[in-house]
């Protein structure tokens, strides 16, 4: 206890400053009371009539609690930790529950390093789940592995919480050394421990909750949610930019269980952000599908803080941290202002006073793809004329496996725009030694050439998917000169590209570059793709998760996710 906070709190010193003429959503008992907010230090001494150095005038506007979001990659905007600051706290997000299990599948524990140091020193409090799963199975190989021992001296540092999304199903239900060395730790230093559910059957589900996971964030429905939420467990309702669960999800939602529910975006591109918002999305959907306005904006606020044991977040109350979103309208979530602790960060809707981090150390990517050959994109078919294929569900993550009859040319699979079947491969990316698995997808959408990226979800190998294999070997040999990145080519030549050096998942330019980047692909990829109803390299990036159901691909090729084996590509009819 601050002995200067509890003279202000006793009025027997000024605070530092008096918000007065606000309407304070109280998330305790779901209301809106007309009070006046009294600062110091940062935190919250005082709800009513204080003296105060400083006292600023909210003319009227609401007032929430900054919001969080509970599950998100940084990394998956493409941009570092300060840009990504920039970028959300206009949308009211002042605290995130980040996993940097993207950089950290490329660089192990040097990657976790580098996102702490890059968060420092902020507006934006990132808190740290420490990756669970690199790689996100034992069947893969990425750039790196982590265990329990790499983990441990992490769960030190003041901003990481606990555990993040466990991933590795068969290894929990087979209760693997390495996979309970690591739920043993976060047991051992009372961390939260978050899940990954998806497809799950009710005794998994209940072998996970007993293991102490205790959230997840990957219900398509509203049965899962409830299957979730009898267990005891958190629910997180996900607005990403290639999984969008949240409409589907809202049904779910009643006054009895609403307290366990929150939002998380995963997985959310820069473009995507800057366009249709973070988490005020989330609560603006909420509010339009009839949740109740306070208990929406709860589920953005005081239920995340109390699932990550945040004591001092989450609320407006004495003893909390000085978080405030403040909107001229509370059903549309029209926000103004952003406060966090001792001054506005957003004024008028504008980001001020920003303190960017140029300490830490960049990792940087070199691409290693082995003796690649335009000969190895070839798919021989021999007398076969069936395949296992890739289906997509457009804005899911979640695919389809289906067998059907393929195009034949000169005894190779030929990618079919009328179909809408196109090749599909992924390349080893760290070793030196060659690997390449093959496969063909249904439902991309493209007719022409090729697009390829080192954002693959989670091993972040190279994915490259195309019409014709020469446009697919010009797409995977620019990636390898950017030193990862994202390219479209068409007919032999590069039409865009974007660099992103830092592992190959994110760029050391601003935000606005980069949004400006993404816009000038999205707008390049009309030529090849002109029924744009879904975002392709985000859809892309997760066909190689193998542990999304039904069927993904990995570099040592088709990956049957429901059987938890690798497949063929050709069946017999």
């Amino acid at each position: 206890m601050n002995l200067h906070e509890m003279k202000t709190s006793t009025k027997a010193e000024k605070a530092d400053f008096l918000i007065k003429n606000g309407k304070i959503i109280n998330v305790f008992t779901k209301e809106i009371i007309e009070d006046s907010i009294a600062v110091t230090n940062g935190i919250i001494v005082g709800i009513g009539e204080y003296e105060a150095n400083v006292v600023i005038d909210a003319d009227g506007k609401y007032i929430s609690p900054g919001f969080i979001d509970s599950h998100v990659h940084i990394e998956s905007s493409m941009v570092l930790p300060s840009e990504y600051a920039k970028t959300v706290l206009p949308h009211g997000v002042t605290t995130v529950i980040t996993d940097p299990h993207e950089i950290a599948n490329v660089a192990g524990v040097n990657g976790i390093k580098m996102m702490l140091d890059a968060s420092e020193n902020i507006p934006l409090d990132v808190r740290v789940m420490l990756p669970s799963c690199v790689p996100a199975t034992s069947l893969e190989r990425g750039g790196a592995v982590l265990y329990a021992e790499h983990l441990e001296p992490f769960m030190s540092h003041p901003r990481v919480l606990g555990l993040a999304e466990v991933m590795d199903y068969p290894s929990v239900m087979a209760m693997e050394k390495q996979m309970m060395d690591k739920l043993n730790l976060a047991h051992k230093y009372q961390k939260p421990i978050d899940g990954h559910l998806a497809g799950l059957t009710k005794n998994e589900i209940n072998a996970y909750s007993y293991a102490g996971i205790s959230t997840d964030h990957e219900c398509t429905n509203v049965q899962e949610v409830l299957e979730r939420l009898r267990v005891g467990m958190y629910v997180a309702f996900r607005e990403g930019s290639a999984a969008r669960n949240l409409k589907d999800l809202l049904p779910a939602v009643n006054e009895r269980n609403a307290g366990r529910i929150m939002y998380c975006t995963d997985d959310k591109h820069l473009d995507d952000i800057m366009k249709e918002g973070s988490i005020d999305f989330c609560i603006r959907t909420a509010i339009e599908y009839g949740i109740h306005p306070v208990t929406a904006y709860s589920m953005a606020t005081l239920n995340p803080a109390t699932c990550y044991g945040l004591k001092q977040k989450g609320a407006i109350a004495p003893g909390y941290e000085a978080n405030f979103v403040f909107l001229s309208d509370l059903e549309l979530v029209e926000i103004t202002d952003v406060w966090c602790k001792n001054e506005f960060i957003v004024r008028n809707r504008q980001n001020i006073n920003f303190i960017k981090n140029e300490e830490s150390k960049l990792i940087e990517s070199k691409l290693s793809l082995g003796d690649i050959k335009i000969e190895d994109f070839e798919l021989k078919t021999d007398s076969q004329t069936f395949a296992n294929i890739i289906e997509i569900n457009p804005n899911s993550i979640v695919t389809n496996h289906i067998i059907d009859k393929i195009t034949i040319e000169n005894n190779s699979f030929k990618p079919s725009a009328k179909e809408n079947l196109c090749k599909i491969a992924v390349i080893d990316r760290y070793h030196s030694e060659k690997e390449l698995g093959l496969g063909i997808v249904k439902g991309l959408n493209l007719i022409d050439g090729a697009i390829a990226t080192t954002v693959a979800h989670d091993s972040h190998q190279l994915i490259v998917a195309g019409m014709n294999d020469e446009d697919m070997y010009v797409a995977i040999k620019t990636i390898e000169e950017m030193n990862g990145g994202i390219v479209v080519v068409s007919s032999g030549k590069v039409i865009v590209k974007l660099s992103l050096p830092i592992g190959g998942l994110m760029s050391n330019q601003s935000a606005e570059e980069v949004e400006a980047g993404l816009h000038q692909i999205e707008n390049s990829m009309l030529k090849i793709r002109p029924n744009n109803t879904f975002n392709a390299f985000l859809t892309l990036s997760f066909l190689a998760l193998p542990v999304i159901p039904s069927i993904k691909i990995t570099t040592k090729g088709l990956f049957n996710v429901n059987e938890f084996k690798f497949i063929p590509v050709l069946v017999n009819e």
